[in-house]
């Protein structure tokens, strides 16, 4: 209907008003075509073009808006002081130019499914989650063009039995967000980027992004703290580097949290602790924690940084990097979530059968005949020995990898004695190559050698100015290995004791150290498992499958690469002591099965003070129940020097042999020598199921028994496998002892006795020669 008013109305809207068009997916329609408002079609934001709007008014009305019926989210406004009745809209094209229609466009698209991964994109950031084994997700995110391809400690992941469920909600100026379903775990995305993981099973929180902002005023939790929950702060001259960090909710005050690895701390449950993320001597970051709430998670990053278990805020920093990443798993039972982290990492070979038995060394054999004298004695009192070390220095100069010829002048003799003793020689490697060796300068020419950003290249002051071969470079690790197959592994040398494996530096300078594959404080904490890596493969090229070498450090992944870990060089102490079933317990929940220590700690101890020969019968009591039981140490008093040349100049300690702290000391352990033979059936059964599963050998209670509460507060006992409930005695001068029995099954004393109920705690007697040890009575 066209006449006078139509034309009034036309007038006036090109004289005087100019409107606005809300509402996603607006069309254009065709030039000088009418519609009534019923069925006025959308513009397209994508094909609109500057044009007449035409409204066909029929009389003054109150309103100054117009909304479609059928369409809500389409607004016609009139910015003018005189309001009609809209009958007709007819769309002309204009080019005039105030002739202009301002829109309000359609929301940018923020989510995306790529296949089985979600993808949120704001601004300079990208969120990648997907899932990565069952029950198990990767959530990934950075600031570059494009996702870092690294997959650091994950292995490639298995393809999903079923696809994820993915859900992407239309997406508008104010609510909007995405979920990925993947069996018993949802990540659900808001519009605003902020990430909650629940169980699906049971509808409990797991993890929940800590953002106080006011980005999202709905957030109940907005905040004009204005903290993010994904922080990348650029560093300065880092081509793309940041400083991460990741903030979560503590979502529970009572949640309990285990393993991230080997700290020098009695802690338990980790909840409220602050780690550094770095590796040190006797300190080894495997940033995999398990959480009395049903998840794991995994930290995949192997930059230097900082993690905060804190009670009100949870963080996991990276102090320079270019992605955060981390893997997180949902599970009803501990096992099942390790085994799940074992799945994406990795687990151990087989262990070898000269890994189940007693192990003898000290700081240091200084020749070759003091150490077949050693296994010669052993095997001269009938007591069982499977491997005997040669500890450093038994070369000229680090950086050698071979026998000083002067000391050890046949080893291919000591060798094949040995062996006919059925007993293993392991050899000490270093890392660390003198300026002083032969191989100084082929390496540094072939850029080998780990290099150092300020100062002298010294990266190690100890018998020597050194620096460490760069084992993230393949070239240098297969260096390395050519050298340690001339001279040890042609002589029927196959284990290996790699020691600092951190590596350790003279001053501990991060920032200071770059290597093949970055920075150290970008990448350094992947270190010690190339350094494994590296004499697995080699091995493995040999034709071994059974791998296993000691190694002082390691980070998540390593266990696939046969790492044994020691922890390191650690006093002699009862507060030592008691540090180290923290950091056994700790690293077989981080992933790492193959565990142990020094028995009677590293420095110092004189073999004949009665109160060190106390500490010393505990720890040994003890290690008979560890994943491997070894004997080392730096004696007191030290021995007189033997030789002037090569290594003899680094001096060795007091004799170390189990016969060496007097008579009382040696009849306890040769008690606890033979129990651990009788264990040997069992002990195998454990390092197979370690090898298939990924299992702790040595285990918290609640492994076994996680529906009792006081299991998951129990530290000072634990489980050797699933039978045996071992009892440490740590403290001097104890000969009582209160033992929680686990409910569910019955309990007997492996001396003998009656049997007892689980659920409660008894009393029992723990004379010097006994540590009480409970098998599990499962009716």
């Amino acid at each position: 209907m066209r006449g006078p008013a139509a034309s009034h109305s036309e007038g006036l809207f090109r004289r005087r008003s100019r409107f606005l068009l809300h509402g996603p997916g607006v069309r254009r329609g065709r030039a000088g075509e009418g519609h009534s408002l019923g069925t006025v079609p959308q513009p397209s934001t994508e094909d609109l073009r500057p044009t007449c709007i035409v409204l066909v008014i029929s009389q003054p009305h109150k309103s100054t808006r117009a909304h479609h019926p059928a369409q809500p989210g389409l607004v016609l406004k009139q910015r003018s002081s005189t309001s009609h009745k809209l009958s007709r809209v007819i769309f002309r094209p204009s080019t005039h130019p105030a002739h202009q229609i301002v829109t309000t466009p359609r929301p940018p698209q923020m989510f995306f499914q790529d296949d089985n991964r979600l993808i949120y994109a704001y601004d300079a950031e990208r969120l990648w989650i997907e899932p990565w084994g069952p029950n198990a997700l990767r959530i990934r995110a950075t600031h570059l063009r494009s996702m870092p391809t690294e997959d650091w400690a994950l292995l490639p992941p298995p393809a999903p039995t079923t696809a994820p469920e993915i859900t992407i909600s239309p997406t508008t100026t104010t609510t909007s967000g995405a979920t990925l379903t993947h069996g018993a775990i949802r990540a659900t995305v808001s519009a605003r980027g902020k990430l909650t993981l629940t169980n699906t099973h049971t509808g409990a929180l797991l993890l929940e992004e800590y953002t106080r902002t006011r980005v999202d005023v709905r957030d109940p939790k907005c905040s004009a703290l204005n903290v993010p929950a994904r922080e990348f702060k650029p560093v300065l001259g880092g081509d793309g580097a940041a400083h991460l960090t990741l903030r979560l909710e503590s979502v529970d005050p009572n949640e309990k949290i285990f393993g991230m690895g080997q700290y020098q701390q009695p802690l338990f449950d980790l909840k409220g602790a602050d780690l550094e993320l770095a590796h040190r001597n006797s300190q080894a970051s495997v940033p995999f924690l398990l959480s009395s709430l049903g998840y794991g998670m995994l930290w995949n990053n192997p930059g230097v940084g900082r993690a905060v278990l804190g009670k009100n805020v949870m963080s996991f920093e990276a102090y320079s990097t270019t992605v955060l990443d981390y893997w997180v798993v949902a599970g009803e039972k501990p096992a099942e979530i390790v085994e799940a982290y074992a799945g994406v990492t990795g687990t151990v070979p087989r262990m070898p059968e000269y890994g189940l038995g007693f192990w003898q060394c000290k700081l240091r054999y200084q020749t070759q005949e003091e150490l077949l004298d050693v296994a010669r004695e052993y095997k001269r009192r009938g007591l069982p020995l499977d491997v005997v070390v040669a500890d450093y220095f038994h070369w000229d100069l680090q950086g050698s990898w071979s026998f000083d010829p002067t000391y050890w002048p046949d080893p291919d003799a000591m060798v094949k004695e040995l062996q006919e003793m059925n007993v293993e020689l392991m050899v000490s490697i270093w890392p660390t190559v003198d300026k002083r060796s032969e191989n100084w300068e082929e390496m540094v020419e072939r850029g080998l050698l780990v290099r150092v950003n300020r100062g002298l290249r010294i990266a190690m002051d100890f018998q020597g100015e050194t620096v460490h071969f760069d084992a993230t470079n393949p070239e240098a690790r297969k260096y390395v290995w050519d050298k340690v197959k001339q001279n040890y592994y042609s002589k029927g040398i196959k284990v290996f004791w790699l020691d600092e494996a951190e590596p350790e530096y003279s001053a501990y300078d991060f920032d200071n150290y770059t290597y093949h594959r970055g920075s150290n404080l970008s990448i350094g904490n992947i270190y010690p498992l190339e350094y494994s890596r590296g004499f697995y493969e080699g091995l493995k090229n040999e034709g071994h499958e059974e791998i296993v070498n000691l190694v002082r450090c390691a980070w998540a992944g390593s266990q696939k690469y046969g790492a044994l870990v020691w922890s390191g060089d650690i006093a002699s102490s009862w507060s030592s002591f008691r540090n180290q079933l923290a950091a056994g317990l700790h690293m077989g929940i981080a992933g790492l099965p193959w565990w142990t220590t020094d028995i009677g700690g590293f420095h110092g101890g004189d073999p004949n003070d009665e109160a060190f020969r106390e500490l010393f019968v505990r720890w040994f009591q003890w290690g008979a129940f560890c994943p491997v039981f070894r004997l080392h140490g730096d004696r007191e008093p030290h021995q007189p020097q033997h030789g002037t040349t090569g290594g003899a100049t680094c001096l060795s300690g007091a004799p170390n042999e189990v016969w060496s702290y007097g008579e009382k000391v040696y009849d306890i352990c040769k008690v606890y020598m033979e129990i651990r033979e009788r264990m040997r059936p069992y002990t195998r059964e454990l390092m197979e199921e370690a090898h298939k599963k990924g299992s702790p050998v040595m285990r918290p209670l609640f492994y076994e028994f996680p529906e009792d509460p006081r299991c998951w507060e129990t530290g000072e006992q634990y489980m050797f496998g699933p039978k045996f409930l071992c009892c440490p005695v740590m403290q001097a001068g104890v000969d009582k002892l209160k033992v929680y029995l686990p409910a569910g099954p019955k309990w007997k004393a492996v001396d003998g006795g009656e049997e007892l109920e689980g659920g409660q705690t008894v009393e029992v007697n723990c004379p010097l020669e006994y540590m009480p040890v409970f098998a599990r009575v499962d009716g």
